[in-house]
């Protein structure tokens, strides 16, 4: 989609859900976008059945997670949670939002309540930073967002 039509679309989303910062619909998108370049990735190293272009819930939210410890480091839960953003739930919202304003397609597999079971944002967003804790290896990768 054009940015001047995600814009303009987001204008439209943002006037009837006022839960979240606008801020929030640029970081899923791009936080997906991110995500499904893993996934390729992946495929393409022969760890995983392609997928093409779709990714499941507990992908996204692993990139959501990658992406916002890549992006923002011990501050990712505070800006997440200045746009509104608190548990995997809200990503949900966020995503089928977009989803009913035509900014995202799904299966007839994806559901809201898939996002419930995601994890906990102590866990993932704090914790990595711990005194003694150290990072899993699937946090935050080097991000090259030119590609």
């Amino acid at each position: 989609m054009q940015e001047a039509n995600f814009d303009e679309v987001l204008e439209k989303l943002l006037a009837t859900d006022k839960r979240y910062h606008r801020d929030a619909y640029y970081f899923l998108r791009e936080a997906l976008d991110f995500t499904q370049k893993l996934v390729t990735k992946e495929s393409r190293n022969g760890t995983r059945q392609a997928l093409g272009h779709h990714v499941t819930v507990q992908e996204l939210l692993s990139g959501i997670r990658q992406f916002a410890l890549a992006q923002y480091g011990p501050m990712a839960i505070t800006v997440l949670e200045e746009w509104g953003v608190t548990q995997c739930s809200d990503f949900g919202e966020l995503v089928f939002n977009m989803i009913e304003a035509g900014l995202l397609a799904k299966t007839e597999n994806d559901s809201r309540e898939d996002f419930k079971t995601g994890y906990d944002f102590t866990d993932a967003f704090r914790k990595p930073y711990w005194p003694g804790h150290k990072l899993k290896t699937e946090s935050p990768p080097k991000v090259d967002l030119k590609n």
